[in-house]
């Protein structure tokens, strides 16, 4: 297993879909969501309209993951459930 990346669960309300997806444990938590969001961009066609508000939330714990944090920084590790709202 490649230990730079973790497997999370990616749920998104506004869509109604969840993902599994592998992210990298060293880039921040910005970047891993403006990539989640350009992806989500192309997979439904334009359904998905990025906002600047829409933040990462932890599943288990509904705190709002810092934007400015790596993922090795938080408490992110394989299998965990994140929310895009």
């Amino acid at each position: 297993m490649n230990k730079n990346k973790i497997l999370i669960e990616l749920e998104i309300p506004l869509i109604e879909k969840k993902y599994d997806l592998f992210i990298p444990i060293n880039k921040k938590i910005g970047t891993i969501k403006g990539l989640i969001e350009s992806a989500l961009v192309e997979l439904t066609d334009g359904a998905y309209i990025p906002k600047e508000t829409s933040n990462l939330y932890s599943k288990k714990t509904g705190i709002i993951y810092d934007i400015n944090k790596t993922v090795r920084d938080t408490d992110l590790k394989n299998g965990s459930g994140i929310i895009l709202i």
